[in-house]
């Protein structure tokens, strides 16, 4: 796909950095720990919780998902409310100032779905400067969602 030279290095930054934030989120927030996570996207929050009680919130952006064969970038994809998938217009955008195909292009295929996800993810998270990222992993059900968080709190 079509991309400026300095975009490969960029785009490897990006995914270090979201690593980083993870650690954080994970050493103060414990998301990785919490046996339960409810995505409300009508409020557009993620809520983790342990039996039956809300532990943290985040504030989400849906960045996209994948499929059986591709991933559908969230902001081209109706399925979702224009209110979690509006800042990914941010990363659209900066996908068309910069003449980078694989962010203006709303299916992308690969043979490594979960991956390309992920660094989809990342460089929505440095484009928007955004706290983490969070990938559910729903039992029994095809396609993964990876959201962007926007902002994280625990819960009261």
């Amino acid at each position: 796909m079509n991309a400026p030279d300095w975009y490969e290095d960029w785009k490897h930054e990006a995914f270090h950095q979201l690593m980083d934030k993870q650690e954080i989120l994970s050493a103060q927030y414990g998301i990785s720990g919490y046996p339960r996570w409810d995505y409300d996207v009508d409020v557009g929050t993620l809520i983790f919780s342990d039996e039956g009680v809300p532990k943290v919130i985040a504030d989400i952006q849906v960045v996209g998902t994948t499929g059986s064969k591709n991933w559908m970038w969230g902001v081209r994809n109706s399925h979702w409310p224009d209110h979690v998938t509006q800042d990914l217009e941010k990363v659209w955008q900066f996908g068309l100032d910069n003449e980078i195909e694989e962010l203006t292009t709303t299916y992308l295929e690969d043979d490594e779905l979960n991956s390309l996800g992920w660094e989809m993810t990342a460089i929505a998270v440095r484009v928007l400067d955004a706290v983490g990222a969070y990938r559910p992993q729903p039992e029994g059900k095809p396609g993964t969602v990876f959201f962007l968080l926007k902002s994280i709190r625990f819960a009261n």
